[in-house]
């Protein structure tokens, strides 16, 4: 990759981006990819007329506006910042250029492409056939996962639980009631915004019995 350096250094572009920001939304036409420098990257769908489900977090080195690729396309899917982050553009162009010149490149994004599409057909799974319980303790899960805990024990992540609602596709209302019950059960702690999972092996137990009959 050390000969592509200089071809990528000039066509890409770094940009700051404020939280909540947008950085493209769903119908857009498709200019380019984007990597995230720095911070962290919601990437959601319209659901219903007023409510949004977010499909992935892109952290930092992840990509996303990649489901745009093809002729003529539009971005499925919309992105914005969590918190003020650093995002790289690179034109889609020069993009699916390398793509043509660089196998190795080519063969790691279609595996990437794999895993996120299992990933996405699981999600839709959970939302025809999972209870908003075991929903939301997957999606508690699955944050610990990707992003980590902190040194206090808690998730890696500065996440509403609006946004936490739209991970478990569920009603803000819902997942505030599934949350308290996960405390009283002492799966979880909370303290303000920050998530603790306290019983790792209940939380993971709930989440794979929790599918309906």
């Amino acid at each position: 990759m050390n000969e592509w350096q200089p071809a990528i250094l000039a066509h890409k572009t770094n940009y700051k981006v404020k939280k909540g920001e947008v950085i493209f939304k769903e119908g857009d036409p498709v200019t380019g990819i984007y990597f995230v420098y720095s911070g962290n990257v919601k990437v959601y769908k319209k659901w219903d007329k007023d409510k949004e489900l977010i499909v992935r977090f892109a952290k930092q080195g992840s990509i996303f506006g990649h489901r745009g690729l093809g002729i003529g396309s539009t971005y499925p899917i919309s992105a914005a910042a969590l918190e003020p982050t650093v995002v790289c553009y690179v034109d889609v162009a020069f993009f699916e250029a390398s793509l043509k010149v660089n196998p190795d490149f080519t063969h790691q994004l279609l595996l990437f492409f794999m895993e996120e599409l299992k990933q996405s057909e699981r999600k839709m799974r959970n939302l025809a056939h999972m209870s908003v319980k075991g929903r939301v303790a997957e999606a508690l899960i699955s944050l610990q996962n990707q992003f980590g805990a902190t040194a206090d024990g808690f998730i890696n992540i500065d996440l509403s639980r609006q946004d936490l609602a739209s991970y478990a596709g569920a009603t803000y209302e819902t997942v505030f009631r599934m949350m308290n019950e996960l405390v009283s059960e002492k799966l979880i702690s909370l303290s303000g915004k920050s998530i603790s999972i306290t019983n790792h092996e209940e939380l993971s137990k709930m989440a794979q019995d929790a599918f309906f009959p």
